[in-house]
């Protein structure tokens, strides 16, 4: 079977959905192929079903959060910024907030309503959306796209938005196929790497810490050339390793350091940023206000009590023992341990655990203008299955919906 069409979409995520509504707005006769049975099925699963759309950072800070490449989304955010989506989204019935002032979520805090919504756009707008189309090949004749093809049907068109996504969640569907699509057509694409996930550690003490989130946790990679990478945020600890918010954001610069070094040492100040001397200070005036506290009451007024506890037994402390009646070797190590906790990442659950992918289709090869390969007519990349990503807090879903906007405008 062959259908013709003015623009073929491959890929239902957010990029992929906004791009279709985009075009068909423009009168573009569009469809979607989607390999799965339904659409969405990433987004669904996005901030853990409350779908965090987007923030409220301008534009210039929230480029800076991806690094040096963050540049690149410029003219995307320029025409499509989170002041954008949230109009867009209230236009299509999805009411909008940002509870702390920073994430935006729908009120309903259900991924289901924003779901609900593109769907509904879709229709309304003419939109033919095509689920069990796992699109094999693209067909183009070296300089520019003539479509697509699955198993059993050949698609035509002048114009193709690769909006697949990456490799994280394969459960959901995710296999790559993007990149393959690319590198079928002489893209670059770049090493892939599981990011915004849990990571083990080899110190076993962090089982029995499991109960606890620490707050305002900083970690830096302890390791001479890489002492700049750090992060800032809450931290839970499980049974073999370490998550949070936090964790999600540095695993995705830990992921490539663990395929060059087999370990990756950490330094984390689990005090809220307090150094030793201030860690000290704390101290005495708690001592001033109660001097019949232990060793471990005082370390309390930090940190829980599982996470003092194991500190105080790598520091050679007695717990119940006054302060003053440790050691004094054993009391500075204390002081050191507060101030910066050692732990070292010696892996993960590679892509089944990782939110995003890092890595993917090469920028050099994409116009940021227009999201077309600068490498063949018509074809157009947007999202996660490009070489960018952010951390958590809505950057990457942002990027997903401005790069697809744009997309979706077919070099107008």
């Amino acid at each position: 079977m062959t259908f013709s069409y003015d623009l073929i979409v491959i890929g239902s995520g957010a990029a992929g959905m906004i791009a279709a509504i985009t075009a068909a707005r423009d009168g573009k006769k569009v469809v979607l192929l989607e390999k799965l049975s339904q659409i969405g099925a990433k987004l669904k699963a996005t901030g853990g079903g409350r779908c965090n759309l987007t923030n409220t950072l301008d534009n210039e800070t929230f480029m800076q959060r991806f690094g040096r490449d963050g540049r690149f989304m410029m003219p995307a955010l320029e025409r499509f910024d989170h002041h954008s989506l949230i109009g867009f989204f209230k236009e299509i019935g999805v009411e909008s907030h940002a509870p702390d002032g920073f994430r935006v979520f729908p009120v309903t805090h259900s991924s289901t309503t924003i779901i609900s919504a593109l769907k509904h756009e879709m229709d309304r707008v003419g939109v033919e959306v095509r689920c069990g189309q796992k699109v094999e090949t693209l067909e183009h004749d070296g300089m520019t796209v003539k479509g697509v093809r699955t198993p059993d049907t050949l698609y035509l068109s002048p114009h193709v938005i690769v909006a697949t996504g990456g490799m994280g969640y394969p459960m959901l569907g995710a296999e790559g196929d993007g990149y393959l699509l690319a590198e079928s057509t002489g893209h670059k694409v770049t090493e892939l790497y599981p990011a915004m996930m849990p990571l083990r550690t080899k110190e076993g003490w962090v089982a029995a810490c499991r109960a606890d989130t620490i707050a305002k946790v900083t970690m830096h990679v302890a390791l001479k050339k890489y002492k700049k990478l750090k992060a800032t945020g809450d931290l839970i600890f499980t049974k073999n390793g370490i998550r949070g918010p936090v964790v999600l954001d540095f695993s995705r610069e830990i992921t490539p350091l663990l395929q060059k070094f087999e370990e990756v040492p950490l330094l984390m100040n689990l005090t809220k940023g307090m150094n030793e001397e201030e860690i000290r200070a704390h101290f005495k005036k708690a001592l001033e206000k109660d001097p019949h506290q232990n060793t471990l009451d005082l370390v309390k007024t930090l940190l829980p009590e599982s996470v003092g506890l194991e500190l105080c037994k790598m520091a050679g402390i007695i717990p119940e023992l006054a302060l003053s009646k440790q050691e004094g070797s054993t009391r500075d190590k204390l002081f050191k341990l507060l101030a910066w906790t050692p732990l070292t990442v010696t892996g993960h659950d590679g892509f089944k655990m990782a939110m995003i992918t890092r890595g993917g289709v090469s920028l050099k090869e994409i116009d940021p203008y227009t999201m077309q390969s600068r490498k063949l007519d018509g074809l157009y990349f947007c999202g996660e299955v490009m070489n960018l990503d952010g951390p958590c807090g809505g950057y990457n879903l942002q990027w997903s919906f401005s790069s697809g906007y744009l997309a979706g405008h077919l070099l107008k």
